[in-house]
């Protein structure tokens, strides 16, 4: 395991279910102390319990699309922690709804908490990763949107390619503070969304993988953990998909050999 993680402060942001619950498990087992932020409380405290034997884990509850929730955010880590040495900005969400019955409301809500929400997080964050050092910012981003597309999901995919977009202009900027930006793009993951729709639809998904399994959502934590440490100080600017090879197909038939 990498050791240059041992005791530094790590917020994860949307942390109480799927691939930010497994992100901040893995943080958890590796010495760091972890603040989730959750809009729920009861899942919050559910997410805590959970997490508790694997490290130092607390919660505080915060919508990333408001400044105010952020700031109050970051000041909680400061509080508990002392500074804030990684900020994994994964909050997201992604209501299915097609082009033509997308409603102002509906586009407002997601890009406020997937774009939005991702550079108010780094906003509040920033002078606390200043002081730090070493200041590590890791995005979930997605590979939908980036590079592939799913019908309902337009808003959603336009939110995680600005992500990126957003990402390498402030690795640029935040590089003088010696603070760190990079993406991590997940493929199909299980999550709990996912168990709920039975054995067939997963393995129709694994089907298109070409290592032939969905990946879990520690695949997606241990990425990210790579991307927090020290010995990937050096890694600035850059997206590491984490699909099990799943955009590389370019047809159903590649994945049949010759």
């Amino acid at each position: 395991m990498f050791k240059s993680l041992d005791g530094r402060s790590v917020i994860v942001t949307g942390a109480t279910r799927g691939i930010g619950k497994g992100i901040a498990r893995v943080f958890a087992r590796s010495g760091t102390r972890v603040l989730m932020v959750g809009r729920e409380e009861e899942a919050a405290r559910r997410a805590v319990d959970e997490l508790s034997a694997e490290g130092e884990v607390s919660y505080v509850l915060g919508d990333v699309s408001r400044r105010k929730d952020c700031e109050l955010i970051a000041a909680t880590a400061i509080d508990r922690h002392g500074g804030i040495d990684v900020l994994c900005a994964n909050a997201g969400i992604y209501p299915a709804q097609r082009v033509s019955e997308m409603t102002d409301e509906g586009i407002d809500e997601v890009f406020g908490v997937n774009l939005r929400g991702c550079i108010l997080s780094v906003q509040a964050c920033l002078p606390a990763l200043e002081r730090s050092g070493h200041g590590r910012v890791i995005l979930t981003s997605s590979i939908t949107g980036p590079f592939t597309g799913f019908p309902g999901w337009s808003h959603y995919g336009a939110t995680k390619a600005g992500q990126l977009g957003f990402m390498r202009t402030a690795a640029i900027e935040l590089a003088r503070s010696g603070i760190t930006v990079n993406a991590v793009l997940p493929g199909n993951i299980v999550t709990e969304g996912l168990e709920g729709l039975g054995e067939s639809y997963a393995a129709s998904m694994a089907a298109a993988i070409p290592l032939g399994k969905l990946g879990t959502v520690e695949d997606i934590g241990y990425a990210a953990l790579f991307l927090a440490t020290d010995e990937a100080s050096f890694i600035t600017g850059h997206s590491l998909v984490v699909d099990g090879g799943q955009v590389l197909p370019e047809s159903p038939a590649a994945m049949e050999g010759p």
